[in-house]
């Protein structure tokens, strides 16, 4: 079995390659050579298999051609600009979010069996805001240009999905917390950081209220579904290939609560009406009753969330942050 996974260099793209590596196989099935593709050569990896390392842009058919092999069984399609970015910048957001996907489904279509495709894509491809409790029939009506991107890649990856020249699974990630490592430019970077500062001893702000909700997973839980769609039967879902899975719902003020008095007093309000304005027409919470039934496994609380940062990222973040 020949895997890729495009944003290879990203956090998520490296836990989900350790993972790999670890298990030395998927569904059973031996790993013959795993690709790790992203804009600078990803960062060696141990695996008792082969591992490429490319580096190249994903909007670029020919280099994605490189990365996705005659062979290739699975896709892992996680390379994107994130909100705040694809908000700043509209070409970039354009350029990667939606010329990559179609540089993807080109690569895809190439190869002589259709693979599995797994596409990260995201709550803010909804609209709602914090009134909302969105059932899986909900319309994806986003009001950012990122989320926009977004709901176009999943329909492009649907049609050739439809089409026989890939089998899609596109998961909508709800807000992925305790990110490792530095804050980054995406809108709810602030989620993981009032959580990640304060255990780093830091001081960070809050641009929302403490009342905020957000819609949440771990990154344990998110490679959990990456692996869960990469080997799922995908006959129940018929043509619609997107799946909400079932993250926790779950306000500001309940996340600073799993601090201790001392870590939560290091988050300090200091209010920022774009970051607001982005996120707060993000949905609060997703039935996602479909994910359940087809065997996604349901995100533990804030404490399990933290300890698992604890376990497996802040030693590696207060290294990468010099403390």
């Amino acid at each position: 079995m020949k895997i890729t996974i495009l944003g290879g260099g990203g956090f998520l793209g490296r836990k989900l390659a350790q993972r790999l590596a670890a298990e030395g196989g998927l569904d059973g099935r031996p790993i013959a050579e795993l690709t790790l593709f992203d804009l600078a050569e990803p960062a060696p990896l141990e695996a008792p298999f082969p591992v490429r390392r490319l580096a190249g842009d994903v909007a670029s058919a020919a280099d994605v051609a490189k990365a996705v092999p005659e062979g290739t069984s699975v896709v892992f399609h996680l390379a994107a600009v994130v909100s705040a970015a694809a908000e700043a910048d509209f070409d970039l957001g354009m350029r990667v979010n939606l010329h990559g996907t179609l540089a993807v489904i080109e690569a895809c279509r190439k190869l002589s069996t259709p693979p599995r495709v797994l596409f990260t894509s995201s709550v803010a491809s909804f609209g709602g805001g914090q009134s909302a409790l969105l059932p899986d029939e909900a319309r994806q009506v986003p009001g950012n240009s990122y989320g926009a991107q977004k709901a176009a890649a999943e329909l492009l990856l649907a049609d050739a999905s439809r089409r026989g020249m890939l089998d899609l699974v596109s998961i909508r990630l709800p807000t992925v917390i305790v990110r490792p490592g530095r804050p980054n430019k995406a809108a709810s970077s602030f989620v993981s950081a009032i959580l990640r500062e304060p255990l780093l001893g830091l001081e960070t702000p809050l641009p929302v209220g403490e009342d905020f909700r957000v819609w949440v997973c771990s990154p344990r839980r998110a490679v959990d579904w990456f692996l869960h769609a990469a080997v799922m039967d995908t006959a129940p879902l018929g043509i619609d290939r997107g799946v909400n899975p079932p993250g926790l719902a779950v306000s500001v003020g309940e996340m600073l609560a799993a601090l201790t008095p001392a870590e939560r007093a290091l988050v300090r309000s200091e209010p920022d009406a774009v970051i607001a304005g982005i996120v707060g027409g993000w949905p609060a919470e997703f039935a996602a009753t479909r994910a359940k039934k087809l065997g996604f496994a349901p995100q533990e609380g804030v404490p399990a969330i933290l300890a698992a940062f604890r376990e497996d990222d802040l030693a590696a973040t207060r290294a990468d942050r010099g403390m």
